[in-house]
């Protein structure tokens, strides 16, 4: 069998209501031809959007058939033997130019339940944002089930709703329960586990391509809502340089920052898992035994574990990049 690489995929483009052209224009993703394109699905294993490898002898493969035929190899033993032929990740760069419904997602029990499928923890990470852009995470002040009924019956969810504004960088994890929306001039870099389970609380009144209202699941909603209320909701970590900083490591998957203008040698062995790069500016090369792979501003690359000793190589200045792996 012929040693695995670096894995690109074609991105598999979303047309959303709330979509913009950032996608093509600040990520270089010129093959979208949607109006409207909302999301690039980077890295996809949801049943009818399965990503195809788009390089090297593996090209035309799909991540469903790797996993199959590689299994450990490719994902990492302990991450087969915890999720077998299921790849746990779905990867996204969202671009909102208008604001995204007001939303939240089950955990893992409940969806199981409902929709035999995971649940769905994510994290945000800020790749550019227009001046006064904010998002949604959490509530502002202590709720309970009661109160908040009374203001979403009442029309003013939104006043419960914590809302910040951010600038690129910054990041945020969600777990499964917490009430969330993306606001307009926002581009993010989403990482969540392998779901497409979402409850749609409020949309703004606004009305699709038929004048019709989106539907809402505010029934489904109410017992996927964790109503705690915390302090701070954003991700603080570290600012270093040429080494990575962990952002978020939770059970579904560890992200960690890497800003580098100088070679960063990996070595993967231990860690026993895939590692997903998400280039967020300027390029760099990953260098393995046996070849090299270029990624640009907006790419993203699968490292299978069995390639445990590699090189990220910045080309010409700083290159930043996410890294995204199951601990």
């Amino acid at each position: 069998m012929s040693q695995l690489y670096p894995l690109k995929f074609v991105p598999l483009f979303q047309e959303r209501i709330w979509g913009g052209d950032r996608l093509k224009t600040v990520l270089n993703k010129t093959g979208c031809t949607l109006g409207r394109c909302g999301e690039s699905w980077e890295l996809s294993a949801v049943e009818g959007f399965v990503s195809e490898v788009s390089n090297g002898f593996l090209a035309g493969n799909n991540l469903q058939e790797l996993v199959e035929i590689y299994m450990g190899d490719l994902v990492g033993e302990k991450v087969y033997d915890r999720f077998g032929i299921e790849f746990p990740l779905l990867i996204k760069f969202i671009d909102a130019q208008d604001d995204l419904s007001v939303q939240v997602h089950p955990g893992d029990e409940l969806s199981r339940k409902r929709h035999n499928a995971y649940g769905k923890t994510e994290m945000w990470y800020v790749v550019d944002a227009q001046p006064g852009a904010r998002l949604n995470s959490g509530f502002n002040q202590p709720v309970d089930r009661e109160k908040y009924l009374r203001y979403f019956e009442s029309g003013r969810l939104t006043e419960l709703l914590h809302f910040e504004e951010v600038k690129p960088g910054d990041a945020f994890f969600i777990p499964a329960g917490r009430v969330h929306a993306i606001g307009k001039g926002l581009l993010v870099a989403e990482i969540q586990q392998t779901s497409d389970v979402t409850y749609r609380i409020y949309d703004y009144g606004r009305k699709d391509s038929n004048g019709q209202e989106r539907e809402l699941h505010s029934d489904l909603a109410l017992d996927a809502i964790d109503f705690s209320f915390e302090k701070e909701y954003k991700t603080h970590y570290p600012a270093v340089k040429n080494q990575p900083a962990e952002i978020v490591s939770c059970d579904y998957f560890t992200t960690n920052v890497i800003e580098f203008d100088r070679p960063v040698e990996k070595e993967s062995a231990l860690l026993d898992s895939f590692i997903i790069y998400l280039c967020i500016d300027g390029s760099f090369t990953i260098r393995y035994e046996g070849g090299e792979e270029t990624v640009g501003r907006g790419e993203t690359v699968l490292v299978p574990a069995s390639l445990d000793q590699f090189e990220l190589i910045p080309a010409g200045g700083t290159a930043k990049t996410l890294e995204v792996y199951i601990k």
